[in-house]
């Protein structure tokens, strides 16, 4: 998790790269106990069924919002096939009792249910954390509400379950988490988050992780990864991903965020690896966060959708491209739009409207820009120009390209926001410095057409 009440964001750290573990270990596995429900089935998760299951989808925070009931049908109609859902045991927050509530608001949206207990988070490092081993304790108090539910439930061990303090004891703690579920008679798919922070920047979950799949007598482990800035490259993405596959390892991306700075996770390639090696991917968050450039939507409105939430739910490679419903419901299979760059279409004077908000502090600033089109026909393909004020240079932006980095800016859209509906608008934004003055540019062109300011 990135920003959250009462929770400070993870810092980043660098990425290295080793492998040890050979995939004819996992071939060698004893072979699991007949699945109920949602399991693991070489690298992919399937149904009851053998039917292959994708996750696409985000993170809510409901132990924090327990009135928002509605996002659950929302991220539905954006095209979600899965859900994370915050809970809490009661260690810092919640205790979370409505677990069989949780579960009829998935099932009556057809979501697939991942369940987390976020009290975990950082154990070790974070004083206020609950163990593992505690996270199970609070799984076996709602196994009423969970039995009989394996189809449509992912029980998510614990958030992010070791802070940077010792990371090597995650793998005997989640070895005995899991093995304790399993004596308690959960037949749950689960999974398991990494240490540092869901990162697993010392490669703790990646070099244990056949020691992790082997402690569960079913077999039905998925191991999860969170990409915040350690994964700030397109290498550091791909080389991890890599020896999981090469392993025949179980992986999902349970949490990441975007490119909202410069030095922020690389989203375009994970989300475009995510969509080429059939991972699922989980995007945090919908929306409440303390820092709200992680919101998807802004107060938890759908129709209010922020530029990460566009990106994830409409751009290429996101949610309503390639979400496909569970079987379970029914199955849809999504309407996959081909990515193409469009040609510019110029725009007539007086056709768009910019509006420019900043976000200043000593040294820098972030700016969130929407462009709408006001005209009469559809934009395909645009370049906003503007004017940086004298000082001002960027450092790094989401959803446009930006040339050059200071002066006379031209924004170039990316190739999922280049088509402009009439009404239609986009978000894009960037990261600055500046050397005191913070004015906004006077006037912006669309396509060499003046647009209005608000």
């Amino acid at each position: 998790m990135r920003s959250m009440p009462w929770l400070a964001a993870v810092g980043a750290a660098l990425v290295a790269v080793v492998v040890t573990t050979s995939a004819a270990v996992f071939a060698a596995m004893p072979p699991a106990h007949a699945a109920v429900g949602l399991h693991v089935s070489g690298t992919n998760i399937v149904e009851a069924n053998g039917q292959r299951f994708t996750m696409r989808g985000v993170n809510h925070p409901h132990v924090w919002f327990t009135n928002q009931t509605r996002s659950f049908a929302d991220v539905k109609a954006l095209g979600a096939n899965t859900v994370r859902v915050v809970l809490g045991s009661g260690k810092r927050w919640g205790p979370s009792t409505d677990v069989a509530n949780v579960i009829s608001l998935c099932k009556q949206n057809r979501l697939i249910c991942v369940l987390e207990v976020h009290d975990t988070t950082g154990y070790g490092e974070e004083g206020a954390a609950a163990s593992l081993d505690e996270a199970v304790n609070y799984w076996i108090s709602q196994k009423s509400a969970l039995v009989g539910q394996e189809n449509y439930v992912v029980i998510n061990i614990g958030n992010e379950p070791i802070g940077n303090t010792n990371a090597a004891q995650w793998t005997s703690a989640t070895a005995a988490a899991i093995q304790k579920m399993r004596a308690n008679g959960f037949e749950h798919l689960l999974m398991v988050d990494g240490p540092n922070w869901g990162q697993d920047w010392q490669y703790v979950m990646r070099d244990s992780a056949q020691t992790i799949l082997n402690a569960d007598s079913r077999r039905n482990t998925v191991l999860s990864i969170h990409m915040y800035a350690v994964f700030n490259t397109a290498t550091a993405i791909t080389d991890y991903l890599n020896r999981f596959q090469a392993n025949g390892w179980p992986l999902v991306i349970g949490e990441f965020g975007w490119r909202f700075g410069a030095n922020e996770v690389d989203h375009e390639t994970l989300l475009s690896e995510a969509a080429s090696r059939g991972l699922g991917y989980l995007g945090w968050s919908w929306s409440g966060n303390t820092d709200p450039i992680l919101d998807m939507a802004t107060g938890f409105d759908p129709t209010q959708l922020t530029t990460w939430g566009q990106r994830i739910f409409n751009g290429a490679n996101g949610i309503k491209a390639t979400a496909k419903e569970a079987t379970i419901y029914g199955g849809a299979t999504p309407t996959v739009t081909p990515t193409v760059t469009p040609t510019p279409t110029p725009t007539s004077s007086g056709s768009c409207r910019v509006t420019y908000e900043m976000n200043t502090w000593n040294t820098g600033f972030t700016t969130n820009i929407t462009i709408t089109n006001t005209g009469n026909s559809a934009i395909n393909g645009w370049r906003l120009t503007f004017t940086l004020p004298s000082g001002q240079t960027i450092t790094g932006g989401w959803s446009a390209s930006y040339a050059p980095t200071s002066g006379q800016i031209t924004a170039t859209n990316a190739t999922w926001n280049g088509t402009l509906p009439p009404g239609g608008s986009t978000g894009i934004g960037f990261q600055a410095t500046h050397t005191g003055n913070t004015a906004k540019p006077s006037s912006f062109a669309l396509n060499g057409s003046t647009c209005q300011v608000t």
